[in-house]
């Protein structure tokens, strides 16, 4: 079965890297199918990011997003931007601090940038968002987005963004 997952945001929320997660977490560590490809902005932090992947049992043979079954909103641009491409039944996932839904919209939030603020360090964000959307979506395991997590940030790093995605998957647990 094939899924297409979009993540947006703006720059400097580390939209790439979580993508490139979620891939390497898919395809690497649960043995299935991925393809991830970017776009951003010219600016470096500010302006427009998206990771989009597609996920797959099969292999992919059209690698890009058109209508994403799951979109992840860490920024209103990126929800007033990519709402309308997704698919009517998507399931939607926001940064409920920065992002207020359409009024008809029923998107499952987390407040990802408070929880990153209160473990003291706002740039692992991505990395809340990410544990909720492993809890959320099932699309991957949570063995295999701790090993990709382990394997892409920087040894020195990895306790901290491991305990931001804890923080986002058992927030999804609590509240969802």
């Amino acid at each position: 079965m094939r899924t297409e997952i979009r993540i947006g945001g703006f720059g400097g929320q580390g939209v790439g890297l979580a993508g490139n997660i979620v891939g390497k977490a898919i395809s690497i560590f649960d043995g299935r199918e991925a393809v991830m490809t970017q776009a951003y902005g010219p600016e470096a932090r500010g302006g427009a990011s998206s990771a989009n992947i597609v996920a797959s049992d099969r292999p992919i043979d059209y690698p890009f997003v058109q209508h994403p079954d799951i979109l992840i909103a860490l920024s209103q641009e990126a929800y007033t931007k990519f709402r309308p491409e997704a698919k009517p039944d998507a399931l939607i996932l926001i940064d409920n601090g920065l992002v207020t839904p359409l009024e008809d919209d029923r998107p499952y939030g987390i407040p990802a940038t408070r929880l990153a603020e209160e473990l003291g360090r706002r740039i692992v964000t991505n990395m809340v968002m990410l544990g909720f959307f492993t809890a959320v979506t099932a699309a991957v395991s949570r063995e295999a987005m701790e090993e990709a997590i382990k394997s892409s940030v920087k040894e020195k790093f990895i306790d901290l963004n491991l305990k931001a995605f804890a923080t986002g998957f058992e927030h999804a647990k609590e509240k969802v």
